[in-house]
């Protein structure tokens, strides 16, 4: 599975006190994770009643665990804890994440993050999930944030878009709960993460 830190930005987006444990970007498919029952979006602070400082901190703490050991994972999912139990498989090797930049041609525009965007089912390509970046201001938030032209946006605030009517409709929503930042999931060339998007500013 694809993980990384739950940073205090992510933390706040999702309720949680502290910014702790590592964020499941993407369960592989077919893998153990995945079979277990976890799910993009759970943050797992635990290995075996172990807490889990960050991502980094779960890969050491699984790298030290051999292959068909069973263990257990503390996972928070939407504020529930839950545990639960899988048995780790060979490690695949890692792949890196890498972002491509395709043509940048305006769509539907998020002008105050510097995101133009698209519906996936207009671009061809695309896989037909969610909303497709087709344009980056260098100088907006988007593009600090590592936002790049092909990348799509899947869901956000857990809540899966097709369109940037969707997009604008969650971000509305979780300004109104009070929460300075939401969790936006995206597919980059080869990866999935997480980022929170700071929405406290307008």
């Amino acid at each position: 599975m694809q993980v990384q830190p739950v940073t205090a930005a992510i933390a706040d987006s999702l309720g949680m006190k502290k910014a702790e444990g590592a964020i499941v970007d993407e369960p592989q498919a077919g893998g153990p994770a995945a079979k277990a029952g976890i799910e993009a979006g759970d943050v797992i602070t635990a290995v075996n009643g172990t807490a889990v400082k960050d991502s980094r901190d779960l890969a050491r703490k699984i790298g030290m665990i051999a292959p068909g050991t069973s263990l257990k994972l503390d996972v928070l999912r939407k504020g529930e804890a839950k545990t639960i139990a899988l048995t780790l498989a060979s490690m695949p090797n890692e792949r890196q994440a890498k972002a491509e930049s395709g043509q940048a041609q305006p769509a539907n525009s998020l002008s105050k993050f510097g995101l133009s965007l698209a519906p996936a089912n207009d671009v061809v390509g695309s896989g037909g999930k969610g909303v497709v970046v087709m344009g980056v201001d260098p100088d907006g938030t988007a593009a600090d944030l590592g936002f790049k032209s092909g990348d799509i946006i899947l869901d956000v605030g857990g809540k899966t878009v097709a369109n940037v009517g969707d997009v604008r409709k969650a971000l509305t929503e979780a300004k109104s709960q009070g929460k300075h930042d939401i969790l936006v999931r995206v597919k980059t060339a080869d990866a999935t993460r997480f980022v929170a998007l700071p929405i406290s500013n307008g």
